[in-house]
C-alpha cells in the first residue's frame, strides 16, 4: 500500500492526475434519487425511459453551455437511506436491496452513465455502512456519495429530518483511505467521492481533509432554494472553504417554488459560480 501511494503521489505531482482520472478533464452531470422512491429525486420519479429522455436534453444543454468540457453522464442513487422508523438495530438506516443496486447499475450501463452509490448513515457511521458497498466500489465505473445532512450518530435520539447531521474531516479522511485502497489493490481508475453540503456545521475540520490522487473529491453544494440563497450558500459553504472540486445541485421541485424564482439554467451556473462547478446534480 505504501509504494502503491508513493507511485500515485509521484505520478500525480508529474502529470497533475492519474491516469483514468474523470476530473478535471470532464463535467459530470447526474441524476439523483432512488429508483425506488417517487420521492427522493429526479431518480425514480418519472419512469425509466420518460426520465432518461429527459435526461439526455439536460446533457445536450450542458454541452452546449460550455463546449471545452465533455459532459460525463451519471446516475446517482441513494443506496442506503436514513429511515424515519430505527429499525431492528436501531441505526435509522436502510439499504438497498442487491436486485435494486444491481437494477440501477444495469440502468447506468445502458445509457453509458457512470453511477454513483450514496450513503446516508443515519445513526450509523461510514466506517461501517460503506464496506457494505465494497462489492460494488470494485467496479471501475462506480463511485460514492457521502451525505453528512443524515449523518447523527453523535446525536443520540435525533430522528432524520429532525436536525441536520455532521461529519468531521476524519471521517472524510476515512472513506478517502478506504476508496484509495480499492483503486491500489484492484488497479482501478480514480475515485470520486462527493460529499453533500449545504451548512458550515455539516461538514467541520475540513482543512484538515488530506487529498489522495486515486480518490477525487467534490464538495457539493446541496442546499435547494432561489437562486440568490444557492449562490450565497456556494461562495459561504463550497468557494470559501475550498478541498478539491466543487460541486452544485438543481432541484426540479423546490427552487422554482414560489414564482418568480426559477430553476437556474446551465449558463447561469457557469457564469455566475466561481469556481465553475464540474460536478452537477438534478434531484
Amino acid at each position: 500500500m505504501r509504494r502503491d501511494s508513493l507511485k500515485a503521489d509521484s505520478i500525480a505531482r508529474k502529470n497533475g492526475q492519474l491516469p483514468g482520472a474523470i476530473l478535471p478533464g470532464h463535467r459530470i452531470v447526474a441524476f439523483y434519487g432512488n429508483i425506488r422512491s417517487k420521492g427522493m429525486g429526479i431518480l425514480g420519479r418519472e419512469p425509466k425511459e420518460q426520465m432518461f429522455r429527459k435526461f439526455e436534453g439536460v446533457l445536450k444543454e450542458w454541452q452546449a453551455a460550455d463546449p471545452s468540457i465533455p459532459v460525463q453522464a451519471a446516475l446517482h442513487n441513494v443506496t442506503i437511506t436514513a429511515q424515519g422508523t430505527p429499525g431492528k438495530d436501531g441505526k435509522w438506516r436502510l439499504m438497498n436491496s442487491k436486485a435494486t443496486i444491481e437494477e440501477v447499475i444495469s440502468w447506468a450501463r445502458e445509457h453509458k452513465c457512470i453511477l454513483f452509490l450514496d450513503v446516508q448513515p443515519g445513526h450509523s457511521t461510514l466506517q461501517v455502512e460503506v464496506p457494505k458497498l465494497e462489492q460494488y466500489l470494485k467496479q471501475p465505473d462506480i463511485h460514492l456519495g457521502i451525505d453528512p445532512e443524515f449523518s447523527l450518530s453523535t446525536m443520540p435520539g435525533v430522528r432524520p429530518n429532525q436536525r441536520i447531521g455532521t461529519l468531521d474531516a476524519k471521517d472524510v479522511n476515512w472513506t478517502i483511505n478506504y476508496l484509495a485502497r480499492l483503486v491500489s489493490e484492484n488497479k482501478l481508475p480514480p475515485k470520486v467521492l462527493t460529499v453533500h453540503r449545504f451548512t458550515r456545521k455539516m461538514l467541520t475540520n475540513y482543512k484538515n481533509i488530506k487529498l489522495d490522487p486515486r480518490v477525487q473529491v467534490v464538495m457539493h453544494m446541496d442546499g435547494h432554494g432561489e437562486p440568490t440563497l444557492k449562490k450565497d450558500s456556494y461562495h459561504d459553504y463550497i468557494q470559501t472553504e475550498p478541498v478539491q472540486y466543487t460541486g452544485f445541485k438543481l432541484f426540479y421541485e423546490y427552487d422554482a417554488r414560489p414564482k418568480p424564482h426559477h430553476i437556474m439554467t446551465p449558463k447561469e451556473v457557469l457564469t455566475e459560480l466561481t469556481p465553475k462547478p464540474l460536478y452537477i446534480q438534478y434531484q
